[in-house]
């Protein structure tokens, strides 16, 4: 069956020159042949995806028209208005398959949105919405390496297709014949008929706006002096990216320069993938170079993001994508509750396979946290869900372990440019958090002890302890008159003793939770100050 499959490729006149060669090529070797053809490519709810070249288990331009016409023949089905948004990024013959795909869309009179250059996912997944289409194309493999493309389709809600309509799909795809039953006409074509238009300035500048109105605290970074490197990885997120961190205010931003335009070979790291340190290694020299405070990488579709922040000894280290999502989680409830902005009964989503520590930060905050099956389609369900129940705003982030996050509804996929606007956002709050005057306080304090104390051993010797017990100890909840008194429930806290409205600036009162008593870490030693500490009054020791 697969030899007489081949043969009948081999015999067909084929448009892209670059099959022909590969199809003669490979006459005589069964092995080569039966891997090209003895099975075609599934389509599921992530559309196709496969490595590049002839045969039905290839990604080509024929088994692309075959996939649009099965989404076609959905689509017709459907009402609404018959259009269908499609994006594409750097990847090889990605514009190629994105304006065939439009071919096939226009042949059935479907009326198609195309970005005139390549944009991430989430400029797909908003175009699909903004424009009210019935289904979404976008032409990516993803982090795989560069011998792969793919084919990701999106129903109208913007969220990647279900089960059901990606079932009714691959069905009628069977039905087409995957070199001659898609009805196909020229781009061209397709343009004077009226029927391919190009997404408007209007649609991109929606875009735009709705990502940088996800900021929790606008105007943060406008005065932050932040210094970026930052690696599209050769893929569609160098605009997007540098357009909204430029709007926020932050214009320090160092592209990687081998990595700056896009360049579908990844000539730079095979495995274009923020996940992994050999993508981030150039970004990383960078920014050790330059003296970055962080370092920010996307993957070519530019949904995901991966990080590198700067360490006190001046070298970087990569934050996890269960590290990240806690952390802006975190950022996010804080300053949504500080701002006003947090809305009634908030709610956030991750996968089941991310961290619990999430769970506690949402419990922490007051924030109903809801689990979900791996994939960030069924983040986008639950969004859509609140939606359908009139209350869309209730949720405020999702995020899954595989460096995946969203803060917004402007979208239903994951967002490696909202991301960028939040992280770079959350670096400088880090920063900024203790504040003048307290923080200068500190400093001064910190600054005297350290000049005038001998060398402590004992001192090094608690640290370690405090981090050990940090790393290894129990969950200890602190006394509740410490805590933050802007969440939910903090009404019933304890009364906090102020020191300074006491004589001589000190009052009794607990600071440590409980299980853990002074002297648990530091036990001071016989020179100076630390001597003193042992012969000092007992108050003056609480």
């Amino acid at each position: 069956m697969y030899l007489d499959e081949y043969k009948r490729w081999l015999a067909a006149d084929l448009e892209d020159a670059d099959l022909k060669p590969e199809l003669v090529k490979v006459e005589g070797n069964d092995d080569e042949i039966k891997d090209r053809f003895a099975v075609a490519l599934k389509f599921g709810t992530a559309g196709l995806r496969g490595v590049l070249g002839a045969g039905t288990n290839r990604m080509n331009i024929y088994v692309v028209r075959q996939a649009t016409q099965g989404l076609a023949n959905w689509v017709l089905t459907q009402g609404g208005t018959q259009t269908v948004a499609i994006s594409y990024d750097s990847r090889l013959k990605s514009d190629v398959f994105a304006k065939t795909a439009a071919g096939v869309l226009a042949a059935n009179g479907i009326k198609v949105r195309i970005y005139d250059a390549l944009m991430p996912v989430p400029a797909l997944s908003f175009a699909t919405r903004y424009y009210n289409c019935n289904a979404g194309i976008m032409v990516t493999a993803s982090h795989n390496p560069a011998k792969y493309n793919g084919y990701k389709a999106y129903g109208p809600d913007g969220c990647q297709m279900t089960d059901d309509a990606a079932a009714i799909v691959y069905d009628e795809i069977q039905k087409t014949d995957v070199l001659t039953g898609a009805k196909y006409i020229s781009f061209a074509e397709g343009v004077e008929q009226g029927l391919i238009r190009f997404v408007g300035d209007d649609c991109k500048k929606a875009l735009y706006d709705a990502i940088e109105a996800r900021q929790v605290r606008p105007g943060l970074c406008k005065t932050a002096g932040l210094k970026l490197v930052y690696s599209p990885l050769n893929g569609s997120g160098l605009v997007p990216v540098t357009h909204v961190l430029n709007d926020m205010g932050i214009t320090d931003i160092t592209i990687v320069p081998e990595q700056e335009y896009p360049n579908g070979y990844f000539t730079t790291c095979s495995y274009p993938n923020p996940e992994i340190f050999e993508a981030l290694k150039l970004g990383l020299e960078l920014a050790t170079k330059t003296g970055a405070d962080l370092m920010l990488a996307t993957d070519p579709d530019a949904d995901r993001v991966g990080i590198a922040m700067k360490c006190p000894d001046g070298s970087y280290e990569l934050v996890s994508g269960n590290e990240m999502g806690a952390l802006l989680l975190d950022y996010i409830c804080a300053g949504r509750i500080e701002k006003g902005t947090m809305p009634k009964n908030p709610v956030a989503v991750k996968s089941i396979v991310s961290t619990p520590l999430a769970d506690a930060i949402a419990a922490h905050y007051g924030v109903e946290m809801r689990s979900v099956l791996t994939g960030f389609k069924w983040i986008g369900d639950q969004i859509a869900n609140l939606e359908a129940a009139g209350e869309v705003d209730r949720f405020i982030f999702g995020f899954e372990e595989s460096y995946g996050y969203l803060s917004g509804t402007h979208v239903r996929d994951k967002d490696g440019v909202n991301a960028s606007l939040l992280i770079a956002e959350a670096a400088f709050r880090s920063a900024e958090v203790i504040g003048y005057p307290e923080c200068r306080i500190n400093l001064a304090q910190a600054a005297v002890y350290m000049a005038l104390a001998p060398k402590s051993c004992p001192a090094y010797a608690g640290i370690g302890k405090a981090l050990d017990e940090v790393r290894n100890g129990p969950l200890r909840p602190v006394p509740d008159y410490l805590r933050d008194r802007h969440r939910p429930g903090s009404e019933e806290y304890g009364e906090y003793l102020y020191p300074h409205s006491y004589a001589e600036g000190y009052v009794k009162q607990r600071y440590l939770p409980e299980g853990l008593e002074r002297g648990a870490f530091f036990t001071p030693g016989e020179r100076g100050w630390e001597r003193y500490r042992v012969d000092a009054p007992l108050s003056d020791r609480m």
